[in-house]
């Protein structure tokens, strides 16, 4: 995959009890400020963090599917460490050596990953700190969002949009891996 696009990295540690609500809401946020379309806005409040969202079938179902395969990879195994990827491309021309259409391709013009790592809070002092950490990086991790969508780098990584049915005229992958290996 070619890296000239601008990779945008939120860390979170996850617990069993809020690990689906945040990684929703995570997810939610990003498409929130990367869709093009005419966007429904929603809300997510979690651990006393408001994060934005959009309201649509199909963006709500690619959400819900990653963030199952995710639970389930994580809680299936050893290892308590993956990532979710959204990636944005573009649909582009594919052209052979001498110059012949040879159909499209997809070429990514921004990604995202969260690495999320799972701890369980042993008491219940540990578990108001962590809650406390975990509000703390929610809120972080939509300053960076912002920041990012906002700066120059973030707004010249957008493709001229030619195509304006739908909510999002690029398309968006999203992939899961647990112990560096893609699931689902």
């Amino acid at each position: 995959m070619n890296n000239n696009h601008p990779i945008v990295t939120i860390d979170v540690v996850l617990d069993r009890r809020t690990a689906k609500e945040v990684l929703h809401a995570i997810l939610h946020s990003i498409l929130f400020h990367r869709l093009f379309g005419l966007v429904k806005p929603q809300s997510f409040e979690v651990l006393d963090v408001t994060m934005p969202g959009v309201v649509d079938q199909e963006m709500e179902q690619l959400v819900n599917d990653k963030v199952d395969i995710f639970w389930k990879g994580i809680e299936g195994g050893v290892n308590k460490r993956g990532q979710i990827l959204v990636i944005f491309s573009e649909k582009r021309p594919k052209k052979s050596w001498f110059q012949v259409y040879m159909g499209e391709e997809e070429v990514p013009w921004e990604q995202w990953i969260i690495n999320a790592e799972m701890r369980q809070p042993k008491s219940d002092r540990d578990r108001q700190e962590f809650n406390a950490t975990l509000a703390s990086t929610l809120s972080k991790s939509l300053h960076v969002m912002l920041t990012h969508t906002s700066s120059e780098r973030g707004r010249t990584a957008v493709p001229l949009i030619t195509n304006s049915t739908g909510i999002s005229p690029f398309p968006i992958k999203m992939v899961v891996k647990v112990g560096g290996v893609e699931i689902g």
